[in-house]
């Protein structure tokens, strides 16, 4: 007679060997339906742009429907939740940005930390530089002059942000550590007054997104003084990085990136970031987003993985060195 344990035994195998199998089946014939992308920005903003081309190239390459879902405000947070609480199977997916997955979690006790640890890093998708900006009336014309002129001049310059712990706040933040100047931070609520301050001449200077700004330093209303990628900006091609311009390390750019919910399937991970880097190499992806100032960004899943922690040990020293807090 069969002893009972046995039976156990066997049926616990047997039951593994068919959870097995039945995720060997549903990573195979993934995707199954439509891929849902949630992009945690308003729609038509560059984000938005990015996210709807990358969503097109996926749907002719997956022979499946990528529709993009936005789900913006609250830094971010709803759109990491959404993702987060999804069916790990590979038909959820996350446009993330080093905004709501690096910063928000640094500087917020919303809950975007707790909300980023149960996403999976598939592969990044996009990086755009700031350019850096001077007023038109101050007698400055590279990096070299605003660094002596803000020395001669401590704590009287200004420069505008999108808000307090923003990319643009942040980066001049580095910018001040690196250059060991003291500028004057007036925070803004959004882009579009921190902007028209900096036109007016009623502050100094600025970080901003550079298919924004191009316009007004082509019209001369204000000066471009450097970008803050690595390499120059295909938009400002003849204005030098900062690392050119005599702020040697500095980098700072506001890149995109896919994740998933944690617990998908490596399986489908892979493919996904195999059809991604597939789609990025394409000359019109290249062509459509170096019009809007953004530069595919090509890596596998651990090299991104490693990117990420990369970027949040960089931002986190810079937050600590300036002792910035948003709640």
């Amino acid at each position: 007679m069969t002893s009972l344990p046995f039976l156990r035994r066997a049926l616990l195998i047997l039951w593994g060997l068919s959870l097995a199998c039945g995720l060997g089946a549903q990573t195979q014939d993934w995707p199954t339906r439509s891929i849902r992308l949630v992009v945690p920005y308003a729609a038509g903003g560059p984000a938005d742009l990015v996210g709807r081309e990358l969503a097109l190239t996926l749907s002719s390459d997956l022979k499946q429907t990528v529709t993009v879902e936005n789900m913006g405000g609250a830094m971010g947070v709803p759109a990491l939740g959404a993702v987060a609480r999804a069916e790990p199977d590979g038909h959820t997916l996350l446009l993330a940005a080093v905004g709501n997955v690096v910063l928000q979690p640094l500087l917020s006790k919303r809950g975007g930390a707790e909300l980023v640890a149960k996403l999976k890093p598939v592969g990044p998708v996009s990086t755009a530089p700031h350019v850096l900006v001077v007023s038109s009336k101050l007698p400055i014309h590279n990096v070299a002059q605003l660094v002596a002129y803000a020395k001669a001049h401590p704590g009287q310059i200004s420069f505008a942000s999108a808000g307090t712990g923003g990319t643009s706040h942040l980066g001049m933040e580095m910018f001040k550590a690196l250059s060991k100047t003291e500028v004057l931070h007036v925070p803004y609520k959004g882009s579009s007054g921190a902007r028209t301050d900096v036109l007016g001449g009623q502050v100094d200077l600025m970080f901003d997104a550079v298919t924004t700004m191009s316009e007004h330093v082509k019209a001369g209303k204000v000066k471009a003084l450097a970008t803050t990628g690595r390499a120059r900006s295909t938009v400002l091609p003849d204005v030098p990085t900062l690392s050119e311009a005599g702020v040697p390390g500095y980098e700072a750019t506001i890149w995109l990136g896919l994740m998933a919910p944690k617990g998908t399937p490596k399986e489908i991970v892979d493919q996904l970031s195999s059809v991604v880097n597939q789609a990025l190499r394409q000359p019109e992806v290249r062509q459509t987003w170096a019009k809007q100032g953004a530069v595919p960004m090509i890596m596998s899943t651990a090299e991104f993985d490693k990117y990420l922690h990369d970027d949040v040990n960089k931002w986190g020293a810079v937050i600590k060195a300036a002792n910035i807090k948003v709640d």
